[in-house]
């Protein structure tokens, strides 16, 4: 049974929620928020670093000096994300070392998508067309999330994310309008990553049950079926101003409905990546984990000057 106390503190949870106002780190809140909350951008966090990979394997093989450079960018701005998530995600109660661990032992999730590889150089232009897209569908109404911390960070990631859809759709623009190869490579590009990115919203609404929840609290404002179906209201003419196409037979325009139907996705290989049967999963467990020891040397080294700060004296530091 609940105490007065409690009760007090959930009456005003409640009314925060009711006001589409902010929970802050010290306010109360309830476990399973917190803990809906800690799941989620501990996930997030672990798909911005697990998604470095994909695209800095293309970094030394980019075609000009140009793409390089703008592709370094783009890595390090997914490396900056991951950092700005964990920040948010400490902020309800689980230290850093912990999520990490959780990533490095399996028993985080992060995002399917990045459990499939980019085979050609058109692959980093879908991935930031395609697989960017959807994140900013995804997260823009995030910004609005009703816990501060990480709405505050979804700000700057979204703006970062705008620069990465352009690249990726700069990428298959001059691939669309270049040699015959060059245009049979982008649309084999998203060929390959059309069915994966829109499964990146998640299982249909029938099939999520943690949703209706999370809109509940104003974590979400809108379910994964209503993010996927602006994702493809918003790609197909993208598509066709880039003279691409997607092999969808299912894909036409409704006109009763005003929206774009589209054929159902393979929610067997989803559920299978998630699982661990992905064509990278490993790949991916494992270059995070090597990538871990080989930084040893640098977290041990910046332990080891916070301590020798700390215990200095202060007062003969200009």
């Amino acid at each position: 049974m609940t105490t007065p106390e409690l009760s007090q503190e959930q009456q005003h949870f409640d009314q925060l929620i009711a006001d589409d106002s902010r929970v802050e780190p010290t306010d109360w809140m309830p476990e399973g928020y917190r803990k809906t909350l800690t799941r989620q951008i501990s996930q997030h966090a672990h798909s911005e670093i697990i998604g470095m990979q994909p695209e800095a394997n293309w970094i030394t093989r980019a075609p000009s000096l140009k793409r390089k450079a703008i592709l370094m960018a783009k890595v390090q701005d997914e490396a900056g994300h991951g950092l700005y998530l964990y920040s948010a995600a400490e902020t309800l109660g689980t230290d850093r070392d912990t999520l990490v661990d959780q990533l490095l032992e399996g028993k985080a999730k992060y995002s399917s998508i990045f459990n499939y590889p980019a085979r050609t150089w058109a692959d980093v232009g879908a991935i930031g067309w395609l697989v960017d897209g959807a994140a900013i569908c995804n997260q823009v109404p995030l910004c609005r999330c009703s816990y501060g911390p990480y709405g505050r960070a979804m700000v700057r990631v979204c703006k970062e994310e705008s620069f990465h859809q352009r690249q990726g759709w700069e990428i298959l623009y001059e691939l669309a309008n270049g040699t015959p190869a060059q245009k049979q490579m982008a649309q084999e590009a998203i060929n390959r990553f059309y069915g994966p990115a829109l499964q990146m919203f998640g299982p249909p609404d029938d099939d999520s049950p943690n949703s209706q929840q999370s809109m509940a609290w104003n974590i979400k404002r809108f379910s994964n079926d209503e993010l996927r179906q602006r994702f493809v209201d918003m790609i197909v003419p993208q598509a066709e101003a880039l003279g691409l196409h997607f092999e969808d037979p299912d894909l036409k325009w409704n006109e009763e409905r005003g929206h774009y139907d589209f054929g159902a996705l393979d929610w067997d290989e989803f559920f299978g990546v998630i699982k661990g049967d992905g064509p990278c999963n490993e790949q991916r467990a494992q270059r995070r984990r090597q990538a871990f020891e080989d930084g040893a040397w640098v977290r041990e080294a910046a332990a080891a000057y916070a301590e020798k700060y700390e215990s200095a004296d202060t007062s003969l530091i200009a």
